[in-house]
């Protein structure tokens, strides 16, 4: 996993661009500490499986002292790509060894998942154990080796902590490989650019080489992209400088030419992943939810077995929509009051506590599932509005809607292969269920650490200073009133948000009736409808994917109202052909086309919130744009299933299409929705 990591950052650097060189450039606090912590560690292992018995006898103290220290120039360091990441890796396995006396734990059906046996296990570094659902906490075996991978060169049984020191690395060393200049270079570098355009004559008569107007912006320090990087000073970016035949140039990519790889290097992914803050908060994100993910086929799973009711099963998500409908505007309206990354941190520690007993309360009570399910939804209505209004604060303007995209993309990532995953994982787990729940409790607190470490700018008030607003004096109910005022006066933000809650309707019934469907359409032509159900919310999950990388690529060049309405025309055309369409081939391409059709509308609307509403009212304004789409989604999964059991589950998804594409056709003849 570390070898892979490390491998990761190196190549995607390369191709980004970037030059082996820079990592030499590289300035580490502590790293004296660090290179003594990895030489304890790696030095106490092979004194281990050398079998000398003073070591042996000091294993642990040993084993703690190394990743104890390792912790601390990690640390010290964070605000570098990666770092908090690989620190949270050292962490989580550095507490599983000191619970288990100096061992790494590898649970034996993980092992046996993987395609090994005891006898592979060589290293005395590990204990393989056959653990029951009291050990995952007790021993806390779910930090420990529980990660199977049965694919060749790598085929290994993993920890949590090794995934998140391997991505740390690959973050890491990308980010030194990787060359983005800052805005003060930039403007030297068009500076620079604007001179050898004007003394182009007088170069080539110097014999200077033809390529270095083109590879001028590549010949500069390194700097890693984040809150505390090094600027170059003024005169590194001199044309003498340029001129130097010292500068070596940068390792040649076959096909790319230098101008292209400086295009790549200033592409907003490449600085999104550069930026410490914002790769906090994705792989914060992209943790938790794959760890959601587990939980949501765990729920359905226990609620199930304890049961045999499907409308028991359908009354948990039922329970998990409300608050949207409910909280929406009053938890965005709180979240304006208190600090974004306090309420992302926090509510991550809730969620993790509330996920850690859900099977213990199950157990002794079906019904308590009901109102925890309801409380861990009403946490995360305070936590979308917050990572919402906190975003335009840790990357610039122009980056915006990448950022968004590549936000969604995570989440399809975890949709695509986290279910699929977690559908295994349960499987594997079998009776001790409760074991994919603490799974996802430890996923929270790995997002909580990860969005700590997140360095936010101030709000931008408009406020002048030392004036009061009127909501500020008339307390929570004006403040909540100001939210819904601004969304209401603004016209192109109320536009979109009243599309969205007839356009989206849709959305609701396909999240409530595609399991129908797919039992309906499919269930007598030979096929096991739960697996078609798979296909085709897999098939989405990949559009979504697909689009959001997209949409994150070109979108910023399109206009947003054209792309939401050409998302809900599409979406619903869509759908409709999708419904009245008995060809699994066929269905399953429709639901790849309908997941870019999401993307169309999620990420232009949102980035339009971001840009259009103060800093200072965006979690309140956002609040009420979740409970009015939200809410509207939630009855139409109930209305949903009442029109299906009447009127027949095809006819009602293929109305539910024809509305949303006659919703985006209503929103091209309203300016504030086409115009945005």
């Amino acid at each position: 996993m570390l070898i892979g990591g490390i491998l990761l950052g190196l190549v995607l650097g390369l191709l980004a661009g970037g030059r082996l060189r820079n990592l030499a450039e590289i300035q580490l606090r502590w790293t004296g500490l660090l290179v003594a912590a990895l030489v304890l560690r790696f030095a106490t292992e092979a004194a281990l499986n050398a079998g000398i018995d003073i070591v042996e006898t000091l294993r642990l103290p040993l084993l703690v002292a190394a990743f104890g220290v390792l912790l601390i120039p990690l640390w010290a360091n964070r605000t570098y790509p990666g770092l908090i990441l690989a620190f949270l890796g050292v962490l989580s396995n550095g507490l599983v060894i000191l619970v288990n006396g100096g061992y790494m734990p590898i649970w034996e059906p993980a092992l046996a998942y993987a395609g090994l046996t005891p006898a592979d296990v060589t290293r005395s570094f590990h204990v393989i154990v056959e653990a029951n659902a009291q050990d995952f906490v007790g021993r806390l075996l779910i930090l420990g080796d529980v990660i199977p991978i049965p694919i060749p060169f790598i085929q290994n049984v993993y920890s949590l902590g090794d995934l998140f020191l391997g991505l740390g690395l690959a973050f890491f060393l990308f980010a030194g490989v990787v060359r983005v200049p800052t805005p003060i270079e930039e403007q030297q570098d068009a500076d620079l650019r604007r001179r050898l355009a004007a003394d182009r004559a007088g170069y080539r008569a110097s014999g200077l080489a033809p390529g270095l107007e083109q590879s001028a912006s590549l010949q500069r320090p390194t700097v890693l992209g984040t809150d505390r990087q090094r600027l170059a000073g003024p005169g590194a970016t001199s044309a003498a400088a340029v001129e130097a035949p010292s500068a070596r140039p940068p390792i040649s990519i076959p096909g790319l030419s230098p101008e292209v790889l400086a295009r790549l290097r200033r592409h907003p992914y490449v600085r999104l992943a550069l930026n410490g803050s914002f790769s906090a908060l994705w792989s914060g994100q992209l943790i938790s939810l794959f760890g959601d993910r587990v939980h949501q086929v765990a729920i359905a799973a226990i609620v199930f077995v304890l049961t045999g009711s499907p409308i028991a099963v359908a009354l948990v998500f039922v329970s998990a929509t409300l608050p949207n409908l409910l909280f929406g505007p009053i938890a965005g309206t709180l979240v304006d009051r208190w600090d974004h990354r306090e309420v992302l941190v926090v509510s991550d520690i809730l969620r993790a506590a509330v996920v850690f007993i859900m099977p213990i309360a199950a157990t002794a009570n079906i019904w308590l599932v009901y109102p925890l399910a309801f409380l861990l939804t009403t946490i995360s209505i305070f936590f979308r509005p917050a990572r919402v209004a906190i975003l335009p604060r840790l990357v610039r303007e122009d980056e915006l809607l990448t950022a968004n995209s590549a936000l969604w993309i995570g989440e399809t990532l975890a949709d695509v292969i986290g279910f699929p995953l977690a559908g295994l994982f349960v499987a594997l787990v079998a009776d001790a269920v409760s074991i994919a729940f603490w799974f996802d409790g430890a996923t929270y607190l790995a997002s909580a650490l990860l969005l700590s470490t997140l360095i936010p700018r101030p709000v931008q008030s408009e406020a002048p200073m030392g004036a009061r607003s009127q909501a500020e004096a008339g307390g929570f109910r004006e403040e909540l009133l100001e939210g819904w005022r601004f969304l209401r006066n603004e016209p192109v933000l109320l536009a979109n948000t009243l599309l969205a809650v007839v356009a989206q309707l849709t959305v609701g019934v396909l999240i409530g009736q595609t399991a129908v469907f797919a039992e309906h359409v499919f269930g007598g032509q030979g096929f096991d409808w739960r697996a078609v159900y798979g296909f085709i919310e897999g098939s989405q999950g990949a559009g979504n994917l697909i689009g959001g990388f997209v949409i994150g690529l070109v979108g910023a060049r399109l206009a947003k109202g054209r792309l939401i309405i050409a998302g809900y025309i599409v979406l619903g055309l869509l759908t409709t052909v999708m419904a009245l369409s008995g060809n699994l081939g066929v269905v399953l391409s429709i639901a790849f086309g309908i997941g870019i059709a999401n993307m169309l509308f999620i990420i232009p609307s949102q980035t339009l919130f971001q840009e259009r509403t103060p800093g200072n009212l965006i979690g309140r304004v956002v609040g009420f744009r979740f409970s009015l789409v939200f809410g509207a989604m939630t009855l139409s999964i109930g209305l949903g299933g009442v029109l299906a059991q009447t009127v027949g589950v095809t006819t009602v998804i293929a109305a539910f299409g024809l509305v949303t594409a006659a919703a985006g056709v209503v929103g091209w003849f309203v300016p504030a929705v086409r115009e945005a």
